[in-house]
């Protein structure tokens, strides 16, 4: 495949990289740089550019002049005139995105051979590759990075700037083949916001720790001896723009205000490159400015550095210089969308104290490489500095687990699942009328047995049926499981335990199931049945989990069954199941995993009587009750124990993908002749 990736702001070349020489001069271009490497080291891509716009400006680098740059054997950048040879700020830029698109489209119509996919970052160049994909038919993929609706939520009266942004960001939303983002906060809650949102089309797709170069710890010990009075102290490190929504001047007011904090450690801030000549933006001045004055404020002098330049090797030499001796990231933004720096501190070994709010909440729930807290909270934010720095077993147990970090997050993971949907979006496969259904539980049930999944990779090659998943997980935390488990894509996702559908469509591509939502709904009172459950006694799940049509309480099924005689008693029609032993879900009366199968079914002119379910646990029992035939793989919870023994259910001795398989078999689904729909005896 020839990939294209479109990145308009900041100065974007060949590394090193000057990050914080402009204020777009940020994360993301690491993340493009990053990409299209991994991208390159795949045999399935011959060819990966980067556009951007060409410049001239000498003290930024007479490289960005340049209209063709070499980055790779198979990339390079690709520099676009749009008649304007100054650099233009993110916002300046907005004034020629039609004159860049209008030479970027003629740049495309020379081409022989055109991309197979252009990956357009932020939502200007999104509107560039929207306008390739309108006249050539190329698919687009979209990846935000930073979305101004949640700005905007914060501010009494967004200005007219952001306004426009947030239009902008909705169309490309609404009009990308597919939006990539790094979180599952983003998915499910930033993107999913916006108008025109389909969360079909919403992929989280974590990408890789990239350090900023080799480390220089003597590099990185000059560039804070000259601000500390005990410069080979613990340090607390911070990496981050001087915007007012990284919180800085929270972070020197969470240092200040816990007591044996400043005697135990120092405090480093990177802040953007603010040397001679580099004046920044009036937010930077004002960000640094606050920082200046809390340091003077609280008697701080001699233990809080604020370099004004550093290079990439004096980064990496001080994540490097942090972790030797027992330090400590600190990541204290009001909100971040991802946030890169924590992969780079796990990269580093060292262990961190993050923001609660955004992206870092999913990379320190899946490392376990520190602590999360409330940004606000300066004396709850400074607390957990202190408990890290001063329990050494928990910042061992934090710092082994950031050695781990590329389990959850690799860049080569990364560009597999991006090559990988790049080419079902090139090339889309339509579902043949299927006579069969099988639908799936994911966790435990086709996970857990790698070598059990080759072969069940080979029966899906065969044809025998409609594949499904129906798991109690939403469709983007789907997506990452059966990713993690190289498990193709299902023709179908039934997710939330029943509560969505996505199929596909005539051409093949994955749509969100309007009419089940419409079915369901009819007798829904979430918010009447949230108000009823609003008690001390019962604990509600984490908010990302909570869907439209479905609540996440915590408990056993004791506590279920406390939960259904309230609603009883409360009048609310609702059904509520228990599973796993500590989770309990409340969905309409009309939803759950039995009935969302036979909805899909019937979608296909099928009945229950053509479906084969396969499940664990106790949100899989309605589907192996209503099911033709339903296979109980040998691993399963206690909770199926009280399902009843009839002809179509069979309890395989096999546990995890190696027990579907042999329940495939028991239904005649694994030989190529199709099994009869009467119930087969299964004992």
């Amino acid at each position: 495949m020839f990939v294209m990736q479109i990145a308009l702001g900041g100065c974007l070349k060949a590394p090193p990289i000057s990050y914080g020489l402009t204020d777009d001069t940020g994360g993301h271009i690491a993340y493009v740089l990053a990409a299209t490497r991994a991208l390159e080291a795949r045999d399935d891509i011959d060819r990966v550019e980067i556009v951007t716009r060409r410049f001239e400006r000498a003290d930024l680098g007479t490289i960005h002049a340049m209209h063709h740059e070499p980055l790779g054997p198979k990339s390079a950048i690709l520099r676009i005139d749009d008649g304007v040879p100054e650099y233009l700020s993110k916002e300046a830029l907005e004034a020629q995105i039609e004159a860049f698109t209008a030479a970027f489209l003629t740049h495309l119509d020379g081409l022989i051979r055109k991309p197979d996919a252009i990956h357009a970052h932020f939502a200007d160049a999104a509107q560039v590759a929207l306008a390739a994909r309108a006249k050539f038919g190329i698919p687009v993929i979209y990846t935000p990075h930073s979305l101004g609706l949640d700005k905007a939520r914060a501010m009494t009266a967004p200005g007219p700037d952001l306004s426009r942004r947030i239009a902008a960001e909705t169309r490309a939303i609404a009009g990308a083949c597919a939006t990539v983002v790094s979180s599952r906060d983003e998915a499910e809650r930033q993107v999913s916001a916006y108008p025109g949102a389909d969360p079909a089309r919403i992929h989280c797709i974590a990408p890789g720790a990239t350090l900023p170069g080799a480390p220089d710890r003597d590099a990185a010990r000059a560039l804070i001896a000259p601000w500390l009075t005990d410069p080979d102290k613990p340090m607390i490190l911070a990496v981050a723009r001087p915007v007012e929504k990284k919180n800085l001047v929270g972070l020197v007011e969470a240092y200040a205000c816990v007591p044996g904090l400043r005697q135990r450690a120092n405090l480093v801030i990177l802040a953007g490159l603010r040397g001679p000549g580099r004046k920044g933006s009036a937010e930077q001045r004002r960000v640094i400015a606050g920082i200046e004055k809390a340091v003077r404020a609280h008697g701080l002098k001699g233990r809080v550095a604020l370099p004004p330049e550093h290079d990439a090797a004096g980064l990496a030499g001080l994540y490097a210089f942090a972790a030797e001796r027992r330090g400590v990231f600190a990541n204290p933004a009001l909100t971040e969308p991802f946030g890169l720096t924590i992969l780079e501190a796990a990269a580093s070994g060292l262990p961190v104290v993050a923001t609660c709010h955004g992206g870092p909440s999913d990379i320190v729930t899946r490392i376990g490489h520190g602590l999360l807290a409330e940004p606000t909270d300066p004396l709850g934010f400074g607390a957990a500095l202190s408990r890290l720095l001063g329990d050494s077993d928990l910042h061992a147990r934090c710092r082994a687990a950031a050695t781990d970090h590329d389990l959850a997050y690799s860049w080569e993971n990364w560009a597999k699942r991006i090559a990988d949907l790049m080419s079902r979006l090139a090339a889309p496969r339509p579902v043949p009328a299927p006579s069969r259904i099988l639908a799936s539980d994911i966790d435990n049930t086709l996970t857990g047995d790698r070598d059990a999944l080759a072969g069940f990779a080979h029966w899906r090659a065969q044809g025998h049926a409609l594949f499904a998943v129906a798991t109690g997980r939403t469709i983007t935390e789907s997506r990452r499981i059966l990713a993690e488990w190289d498990i193709d894509e299902p023709d179908a996702f039934i997710t939330s335990v029943g509560t969505e559908i996505y199929r596909r469509d005539a051409t093949g591509r994955l749509c969100f199931d309007e009419t089940w939502a419409h079915e369901i709904e009819k007798d829904w009172q979430v918010e009447a049945i949230r108000k009823a459950l609003d008690s001390p006694s019962i604990r509600a799940q984490p908010e990302i989990e909570q869907r439209r049509w479905k609540l996440g309480y915590l408990g056993d099924a004791r506590q279920a069954m406390r939960i259904r005689n309230r609603l009883d008693m409360a009048g609310l029609a609702a059904r509520v199941i228990a599973s796993h032993g500590r989770l309990i879900d409340v969905l309409p009366t009309r939803a759950g995993k039995g009935a969302a199968v036979a909805h899909l079914a019937k979608s296909y002119g099928l009945t229950l009587d053509h479906c084969v379910a396969a499940g664990d646990s106790g949100n899989d029992e309605c589907m192996l009750r209503a099911a033709g035939r339903a296979i109980v793989v040998g691993n399963a919870d206690g909770d199926l124990s009280r399902l009843p023994r009839r002809p179509g259910l069979y309890r395989s001795p096999k546990a995890h993908a190696a027990g579907l398989l042999d329940g495939l078999i028991w239904a005649g689904l694994h030989g190529e002749t199709e099994a009869p729909l009467l119930r087969m005896a299964a004992e």
